[in-house]
């Protein structure tokens, strides 16, 4: 789905990602992991289109996409999600899903005047979509809630549904489970797994929750320093002598001097 091929980013002389190859196959959940600074968000913004790459080669379903704005890999499938949600904090939970989908007939003036009635058939449409995503997320009770008022894990959840309001083929989560409580955390996985075995979503999603990571991820992918260090089952990667030093290291470090 996703072909990463010798991507690079410098910011003056630091190698935020240094030469990376890597794929993120279709139907997978992919993780990301690696330590603060490897270059995980970088990637993630590479991909996404947020930022411009150095050198390197970016594939979606084989097209080349290196170098595409944000918004126009948004329609074609390919969405990002933040580590801190930015959902619309004035409107409702609905309101936040029925802005999603672009190029709505309702944004341009001239059709207010002459087009009420295909108007009225696409927002009946999108609101009857909304409505299967909150039931699918069960959220509907917050469907009139204002999303300035939910939790960091509702709106998180709120994230997912959005994704669900387009016809996503690709979502990059950032961190999902971070700051999110242990019962919404399963909630969400339990999303995850169901959008991307109902749906068909393909996921790749940073996250350093361990626990959450092997739940839900096949393979993993370990990256440190802008380089990919290694690529496994989350079993592999847990017992990769490697990846202890460089990203679990310093944990077990810091309990043995405890």
């Amino acid at each position: 789905m996703i072909k990463v091929k010798n991507i690079s980013k410098h910011f003056g002389g630091i190698k935020a990602v240094d030469n990376v190859n890597l794929h993120i196959e279709k139907g997978s959940i992919t993780g990301l992991i690696g330590p603060n600074g490897a270059g995980k968000s970088t990637l993630f913004n590479l991909i996404a289109g947020l930022y411009k790459p150095t050198s390197g080669k970016i594939y979606l379903e084989e097209e080349d996409i290196t170098g595409e704005d944000a918004h126009n890999l948004f329609h074609k499938g390919l969405l990002r999600t933040f580590q801190i949600a930015h959902p619309f904090p004035t409107l409702t939970v609905f309101e936040n899903l029925m802005v999603v989908p672009g190029n709505q007939l309702g944004e341009n003036i001239i059709n207010s005047w002459i087009r009420r009635r295909k108007i009225q058939e696409q927002e009946n449409k999108l609101q009857k979509k909304a409505k299967e995503v909150v039931k699918f997320l069960n959220i509907s009770h917050l469907k009139n809630e204002k999303a300035g008022r939910l939790s960091g894990g509702q709106k998180k959840l709120l994230e997912l549904a959005r994704t669900m309001m387009v016809d996503a083929k690709v979502v990059l989560l950032d961190e999902v489970g971070a700051g999110v409580n242990r019962t919404l955390l399963r909630h969400i996985g339990d999303a995850i797994l169901r959008l991307n075995s109902e749906h068909g979503y393909t996921f790749c999603m940073i996250e350093h929750d361990m626990d959450f990571i092997s739940k839900l991820c096949d393979p993993v992918i370990v990256l440190t320093n802008g380089i990919v260090l290694t690529k496994g089952t989350p079993e592999q990667v847990k017992n990769n002598p490697q990846v202890i030093e460089a990203y679990l290291g310093k944990r077990i470090k810091e309990k043995d001097s405890a």
